[in-house]
């Protein structure tokens, strides 16, 4: 341990912490602008400087090391007219456009100038030249904006491994943007929106499509369906005061209602849906590798191979198909469940309702932007049409629900609406990484053995951390008949969320290194509850407390597995038959294509 002084007060900090840790820990607040907590500390932007006894020029607190006996003054005049030029210097190349800007009010660099007591800025000259970039369906890139904090290169290259983004040019002609400074569009960028997720300003935002949604709604023709992702519940809270971690459900279906949506519904039925559907396909798939002769007497002809891949996440999926194309047959042929529902919801309910698919108008709210991308690729339109028509983020929903002018907070709670708004709690733990794969264990090992998971409160405890990459291995014993070649097997499984983790693992079942069954893989660090849709900022204890949300939603259900969902009965039932079926395939699974990168 060190010990230490932060203006006069003596703190002891870990060997290896910085002075910004030593000033944390005993309550001092040093802004900072290019410093992400666990991700990033570059000493780029300065603002994060203080004054150490004995050093000739001011020191970047995130990067300095603590020593011992350091005497460390944090609001000194010196300090306070260095920041504060600091500041001033780099708002003189910002488009200050607070008023109409995505961000107003939620915006850390705007925070930054009022916490200095900037009222004006005297500094003016040149700016640099301003771009607008719209070319994806996801994200919305204003150069005019940036503070070239370096935050999303960052994330962008050591968190997901693309490398979409880094500096450009240099000196005054520095921008931060794709290759040659080129749309996104041009680039591998898999729109997983984590750039914009730790962005401090308006430079990368999610593309606003809340015009479309109050449009369809206005529209006497429409009968506009709205679902709801399950992380979602846990967050939107934010948006309205709650504390990280505060499941709003009820209020969140109220608000809906409210908004004029016909339907109001939720993804969580067609999570379980997807469970039905790709727990099928993985036992199938095992039983191609294990037991081929049973596998060709069942009339089937056709399996992928192990391990099988999750295919929930979209820029999961668009990554493979830009950087592993030799793993695509390894990717569940499932569609995702938003996916799912869309063209469930102009199939199967439509027909319910007597509504022609096309006058039924599909709208999601998702934690992520990638889902923006998704619901336009050509293979997603199975039912006529777009099978989803429009997908918000969480935030995008908030501002809809405040353009509105309804009070969230005083909103009675309400249920969702039959038949495509009832869910199994394994549904709801899709939010978080390890969720997929352990509501697919709680379905699966019934079928083979007749009996539920042998795991304390049915939760897989291996894989419900946030570490990187997680593994498990269940030994499945009692076989029913059908299944008895599994008698016996170990079933071998990993989870990995941030896709420079899903490489790494890739990687080690490509050389041999590791061995596999199923495994998961969720784009954004934490899974869903930390997409780049979720209100900001999505730290590691923001993350952690909306994890535990959805386990406390998912243990507050007295039908936790997906396949004991009465309304996925009635669905199979009424219109898609059985799992795996030919009209199941025809509406629930997809297939995907390698992507070339420029």
């Amino acid at each position: 341990m060190i010990n230490l002084t932060i203006d006069d007060r003596p703190v002891q900090v870990p060997q290896g912490a910085t002075v910004l840790d030593a000033a944390r820990k005993c309550g001092v607040d040093i802004p900072t602008l290019c410093y992400l907590k666990d991700v990033q500390a570059i000493g780029a932007c300065r603002l994060c400087v203080v004054e150490v006894e004995g050093a000739k020029a001011l020191v970047p607190s995130c990067v300095a090391p603590a020593t011992p006996g350091m005497k460390v003054y944090t609001k000194t005049k010196r300090v306070r007219e260095a920041r504060k030029l600091v500041m001033q210097l780099l708002m003189s190349d910002h488009a200050g456009e607070c008023l109409t800007c995505d961000r107003n009010e939620k915006c850390e660099f705007q925070a930054l100038a009022r916490q200095m007591g900037i009222k004006q800025n005297d500094w003016t000259g040149d700016t640099s030249p301003r771009k607008f970039d719209h070319s994806t369906p996801a994200l919305s890139r204003d150069s005019g904006k940036c503070v070239l904090c370096r935050r999303c290169v960052t994330v962008c290259k050591e968190v997901q491994g693309v490398t979409a983004l880094f500096p450009q040019n240099r000196g005054f002609d520095t921008k931060v943007a794709p290759a040659f400074c080129q749309d996104l569009a041009t680039v591998a960028c898999v729109q997983c929106g984590q750039c914009a997720a730790v962005c401090p300003t308006g430079a990368i935002t999610e593309l606003d499509e809340t015009d479309k949604v109050w449009a369809a709604i206005d529209h006497p023709d429409k009968f506009v369906v709205v679902q709801t992702a399950p992380a979602i519940r846990a967050a939107l809270g934010e948006e309205f005061g709650y504390p990280p971690g505060t499941l709003v459900t009820g209020k969140m279906a109220a608000a809906l209602r409210r908004l004029g949506f016909d339907a109001v519904f939720d993804t969580n039925f067609t999570a379980d849906l997807t469970i039905l559907e790709e727990g099928n396909e993985l036992l199938m798939r095992l039983k191609a590798a294990l037991a081929p002769e049973e596998f060709k007497k069942d009339g089937h002809h056709h399996a992928g191979p192990l391990p099988m891949a999750t295919s929930c996440c979209p820029a999961w999926i668009k990554h493979a198909e830009y950087f592993h194309q030799d793993f695509l047959p390894n990717l569940s042929t499932c569609k995702s469940p938003q996916q799912m529902f869309g063209a469930a919801a102009k199939t199967y309910y439509s027909r319910r309702i007597a509504k022609h698919p096309t006058d039924v108008f599909v709208v999601s709210i998702m934690p992520c932007t990638a889902k923006k991308f998704e619901c336009q690729r050509p293979e997603m339109e199975s039912s006529w049409s777009r099978d989803v028509d429009v997908v918000l983020t969480t935030r995008e929903l908030a501002d809809m629900i405040k353009q509105a002018g309804i009070d969230f907070t005083s909103l009675p709670d309400e249920q969702m609406d039959a038949p495509m708004g009832m869910s199994s709690g394994a549904a709801d733990i899709f939010a978080n990484t390890g969720g997929v794969m352990e509501a697919a264990l709680r379905t699966a090992y019934e079928v083979v053995t007749g009996r539920q998971l042998p795991f304390d409160g049915l939760h897989v405890t291996p894989i419900t951390t946030l570490e990187g990459t997680k593994e498990a291995a269940l030994t499945i014993r009692g076989c029913v008949p059908e299944w008895s070649f599994l008698e016996g097997k170990t079933l071998k499984i990993a989870v990995t969320h941030g896709l420079a983790n899903a490489n790494r693992l890739l990687e080690k079942i490509k050389s041999g290194e590791a061995e596999y069954h199923f495994i998961e893989v969720m784009s954004c660090p934490g899974g869903c509850i930390g997409g780049a849709g979720q209100p900001r900022m999505t730290t590691q204890a923001v993350r952690k407390a909306r994890i535990e949300a959805i386990f406390r939603e998912d243990e507050g259900k007295t039908m936790r597995k997906s396949h004991e969902n009465p309304q996925i009965r009635e669905a199979y039932e009424q219109f898609f038959k059985s799992p795996l079926g030919e009209r199941s395939h025809q509406f629930l699974h997809t297939e995907y294509f390698g992507r070339e990168r420029v």
